[in-house]
This record gives C-alpha cells, structure tokens and sequence, in this order.
C-alpha cells in the first residue's frame, strides 16, 4: 500500500453479500471515508436493482462516507469517481486510447462497458445525508455474456479482453483509491466545474444522437452537454431538454 492516499480507510473482505450493503453497515461508525473491496459478492447489484455479475477476478468495491454538502452536491461524486475509474485504467495499463465516460455512470473501453457505478446515500430528517456509498464495478479479467444484459444496452467487454492488461483487483483498488483522491480534494476545493470540464472532455459520443429512455418515456436528441447540475443535456425537435437521470442508448 505504499501509494494508499492518506485519510482514507481500506478493508479487504475475502466474500461479502455486497460491498454497497457492507457500506451501509459500517457508515454510523465511520470516522474517515473507507474503501470496501470484496474479493467476491453474493449478491451485487446495479442500477435500479439490477444484479451485478461478478466472477472471481473482477472488481467490485465500495467508497463510504459521510459528506456534509447538501444531497444535490453529494450526488455529483459520480463524477468524481468517473474521473478517478478513467484515471485508474490508465495508471494500470499505461494508455488512453479507447476510453471515455459515458453519463451517467459507466466508463466505456472499445466502445463496450468495462465499469458502471452506483451511487446510494441514506438521510437523516431534514434532508441532510448521513453518509453515501460509491459502488463500482469494474470487468478485469471477465465480461457477462450479451445475452446477459438488457437489449439495445451497451456490450459488456473486460480489460484483459480489450487491452491484454492482467490487473488483481487489490492493485486497480490502490490505483482507483489514489486517482479518487487526487480529484476528491478538487471537488472539495474548487466545486463542481473542473469536475464538470474535466469529465466533458472524456465524455462519449459528444454531438451525436442517443435516446434517453426512464421508466415513464424515452427522449432522443443530440448530446450537447452536461449542465452545472449534472443534467444531460440534449438538442431535440422541442428544444434542449435537461435530463437527471435515465438509461442512455446509442
């Protein structure tokens, strides 16, 4: 751990029900953010309760804290951990090409899915935040089959497949762990916009057309931006409609 940030906690679990459930648990007694890996998850999840797939070899991990910003400022860390997830992948296989982010949560390598996260917090009355799990997984060695994964939905492809790089997780989590650091401290410092600049220019698909489909409707246009809120925005017949949160399709 000769490169672990300082003031972040770390704990390996050789087999957890879920790293994010882990997070939950341990939150109340949290003196410093921490990092939880599990080495193997019975019961990973994603997005809207999806089950996460997590062979032996893959990266599945927790950040827990319990930040003080308001819930709308607490939600942006997504992007702060999208930026460190780029950032890891390029500390561990020395290169660039092929990466971007793709809002909300995934980094994509080859055009396929190599990393998605999940964001949960838990409030206390008022609407303060208690604390706030950062759960990301990441495909190192393996990738679900397609047939695993929702139609139309982006192609699940692992590092190892796309790059030849053979990473354990304990090593991407002390990179992932000093990248997080590093764009942590510029989020607390300067606020958002970095942030935001910062993950523009590795965003994916820039000035194309997608469809971003919820639980109540799909919205097609052109990606034009992220807004100060974390919104996509996107050009459509109607005008630009800002987007909080959805599935996004090419």
């Amino acid at each position: 751990m000769s490169n672990w940030p300082e003031g972040y906690g770390r704990r390996v679990l050789a087999e957890v029900d879920s790293t994010n459930a882990e997070a939950a648990r341990i939150a109340p007694q949290l003196a410093a953010p921490e990092w939880i890996l599990g080495l193997r998850q019975t019961k990973g999840r994603g997005r809207r309760g999806r089950a996460w797939v997590d062979p032996v070899g893959n990266f599945a991990a927790t950040l827990v804290m319990r930040p003080a910003e308001s819930p709308d400022q607490v939600a942006l860390r997504s992007f702060v951990a999208a930026l460190a997830l780029y950032d890891a992948f390029v500390a561990v296989t020395g290169r660039s090409d092929g990466l971007a982010l793709k809002w909300p949560n995934d980094v994509l390598l080859n055009g396929g899915k190599v990393a998605g996260i999940l964001l949960e917090s838990a409030g206390f009355a008022g609407g303060a935040v208690s604390h706030i799990a950062i759960g990301i997984g990441v495909n190192l060695a393996h990738a679900p089959d397609t047939g695993a994964v929702e139609a139309q939905a982006t192609r699940p492809v692992s590092l190892l497949s796309e790059t030849g790089a053979s990473v354990d997780p304990e090593s991407f989590l002390e990179a992932l762990a000093t990248a997080y650091a590093r764009w942590e401290a510029q989020f607390a410092t300067y606020g958002f916009e970095p942030i935001r600049t910062a993950w523009l220019t590795r965003a994916a698909r820039i000035g194309e057309v997608m469809t971003a489909r919820t639980t109540r409707e799909e919205t097609t246009g052109t990606f034009e931006m992220v807004d100060s809120a974390g919104n996509l925005v996107l050009k459509t017949a109607k005008g630009r409609i800002a987007i909080a949160a959805a599935d996004i399709f090419f």
